[in-house]
């Protein structure tokens, strides 16, 4: 099933592709309870509660078009935002066993399907750059959760662009990485059950309809499994927190202001976002590991 959040912060599930179900009926207390809550409830008691009653009411066969409505971000202010640091096999000789496993936050406040991602031009950012994710999106509560038990904890799947200011020297990934707005979440969750191995879908980005990132999740280096239980040994992993599994870096590019970026994958479906950044545009090719920034100065990047 594909969960979603439109106009005035309905749930609605997709129906026949094109097609929106508004299952918000199902839910006591919307308002009430607020976006978020809302969410991490239907998530975390899908399959007591929700997943039959969003059943009863999409048979019914009414939807309005998909066109027709304003897609929200899929979770609107996630508990945890953590990504992967670079776990892909995008080196012609690298191995599984030689990638560190290591994750960092992203800020909370997520953009969703056709918002805007602001980006502000502080200290010496050489490039930003989008980079093209599939991520997962905790269902059941879980600490020291097992490698087997991993997939049991996962309520579903979303595209997920991580945005990266390159250049600026730091002693974490806040600045870098964790701003307000550097994570672009939808179009819409897909349950697990219709996703099946999520190590076989592709994952293709665009800016401006050209295209950018194409590639496989095969290509992972740390699987799912066991970046769940790597990370439930230092943090309570809970219903509606989304983890992002990192990227293949070739293809990827600059973005700058009035740019449109697309991210689509493979059975989760397409989103587009759009791109206001300050100061001058930031046009050089960069790769992570690979390029050289000139006049790049060694230590804690001052922002005033």
């Amino acid at each position: 099933m594909k969960i979603l959040r439109f106009n005035d912060n309905r749930i609605g599930v997709l129906i026949d592709g094109g097609r929106v179900a508004d299952v918000s009926e199902a839910i006591t207390l919307r308002e009430e309870k607020g976006p978020q809550r809302v969410m991490e409830q239907v998530i975390g008691e899908w399959d007591a509660t929700y997943r039959s009653a969003f059943e009863t009411i999409v048979a019914r066969g009414e939807g309005v078009p998909l066109d027709s409505v304003t897609l929200l971000t899929p979770v609107p202010r996630p508990s945890k935002v953590l990504a992967a640091f670079s776990n892909y096999l995008d080196e012609p000789d690298r191995k599984p066993e030689d990638v560190i496993i290591e994750f960092f936050y992203k800020a909370p406040e997520v953009v969703g399907p056709e918002g805007t991602s602001h980006l502000l031009d502080i200290g010496p950012v050489y490039v930003w750059q989008p980079e093209a994710e599939i991520a997962f999106v905790i269902g059941n509560a879980g600490r020291n959760v097992s490698e087997a038990n991993a997939y049991s904890a996962i309520f579903g799947y979303v595209p997920f662009v991580d945005i990266s200011a390159r250049g600026m020297n730091r002693r974490t990934q806040f600045l870098p990485k964790g701003q307000d707005s550097y994570g672009l979440v939808g179009p819409w969750i897909t349950t697990a059950d219709e996703v099946g191995d999520p190590h076989t879908l592709n994952v293709k980005s665009w800016v401006n309809g050209g295209a950018r990132q194409d590639y496989s999740t095969s290509m992972m280096a740390r699987k799912i499994p066991t970046q769940v239980s790597w990370l439930s040994r230092f943090t309570q992993l809970n219903p509606g927190d989304v983890i992002t599994t990192g990227t293949f870096h070739v293809g990827l590019g600059p973005i700058n202001d009035g740019d449109v970026f697309e991210i689509e994958i493979e059975k989760l479906g397409k989103a587009r976002y759009n791109i206001k950044a300050d100061g001058p545009r930031k046009e050089p090719e960069f790769r992570p590991g690979h390029t050289q920034i000139p006049n790049a100065t060694p230590g804690f990047t001052r922002v005033e």
